[in-house]
């Protein structure tokens, strides 16, 4: 990459406040994991409050380039007061980055699910322990609202999401109470609404854990398409990353870290051929470098942390 001509569109963006603060999870762990070379290419694509960005850009050297992507519109804004030429910025959903160019970067770091500003934020509508609109879309000039899904979602589908995404054992229970509220009192508009219908079906509770977590969890997922986009960006990432180029990604929750295992697996652990025991080594794409979880002082300083995990591999020059 040139360090004139950028390769990465859209607008150049210092950091600046923002009402709805976030403390980046295994900010240096990440960081370190890229292993940043000072004329690196780099992509931040859950670029959120810019804590992972803004330590990659002190990390670079004056002709290394950064591209954060974010498809929030808040996060966008707040990148957009960023003055620093070795950075751009894309308001796009993240498996979009396949649109760049073959062994175009030198590392791609992927920091999964909902960010603190968009819980905090009630306006956002994904916390159950915020009244606000029932909404959940990590883009909110596109697409469907969680409220506008439910009015017209059948209780089949509605079950099968809670159930797939949220891996909650009540999900047929909490799908009949929200069909029996839908036709007693019309479709759902607030968080709370329907946080206190799921609280009502689900039967036993998990310790330390608001019954409605796993409902507002699969519907989010469902709602902004979280696991899909993820496989794709993690195809792209074969394509994308130069020989030597490092993958980082940090997941939250179990269906997350699976497909993040799984794909590492399955493109960096050979499988031996039992019948054919001396046949030549299979090359491979990827070279896992392990998983780092949270230290005990940074769950202590930040209890989102608690759940993190985060996964590293580095690209061979295996060829596609």
């Amino acid at each position: 990459m040139s360090s004139k001509t950028s390769r990465f569109e859209d607008s150049r963006v210092s950091a600046s406040t923002t009402p709805w603060t976030h403390d980046t999870v295994l900010l240096k762990e990440a960081v370190e994991a890229l292993a940043v070379k000072p004329s690196g290419a780099y992509i931040d694509a859950t670029f959120g409050r810019g804590g992972h960005a803004a330590l990659i850009l002190k990390t670079l050297g004056p002709n290394g380039q950064l591209l954060g992507v974010d498809r929030d519109p808040q996060a966008v804004a707040h990148a957009q007061t960023w003055t620093d030429a070795r950075f751009s910025i894309r308001h796009q959903a993240f498996h979009t980055i396949s649109d760049l160019p073959d062994a175009s970067i030198d590392g791609l770091l992927m920091d999964l699910g909902v960010s603190s500003p968009q819980i905090d934020d009630p306006g956002r509508g994904f916390s159950f322990r915020h009244d606000g609109p029932l909404d959940m879309r990590m883009d909110t000039t596109r697409g469907q609202s969680v409220a506008e899904w439910l009015a017209d979602a059948t209780p089949e589908f509605i079950a099968e999401v809670i159930r797939d995404y949220g891996e909650e054992r009540f999900a047929v229970q909490i799908s009949k109470a929200i069909d029996r509220r839908r036709q007693e009192r019309g479709p759902f508009r607030t968080t709370l609404e329907l946080a206190q219908v799921v609280a009502s079906a689900v039967k036993t509770r998990e310790p330390g854990k608001d019954p409605a977590t796993r409902t507002f969890q699969a519907f989010r997922i469902f709602i902004n398409a979280e696991l899909e986009e993820l496989q794709q960006a993690l195809t792209a990432s074969l394509r994308l990353l130069k020989p030597g180029g490092r993958l980082v990604v940090i997941s939250f929750h179990s269906l997350e870290d699976r497909i993040v295992k799984q794909f590492i697996a399955a493109n960096a652990r050979e499988v031996v051929d039992r019948r054919a025991l001396f046949a030549p080594s299979k090359a491979l794409p990827l070279k896992a470098l392990g998983r780092v979880k949270a230290t005990a002082d940074e769950v202590a300083a930040n209890p989102r942390s608690r759940s993190a995990v985060m996964r590293v591999a580095e690209r061979t020059e295996v060829p596609l």
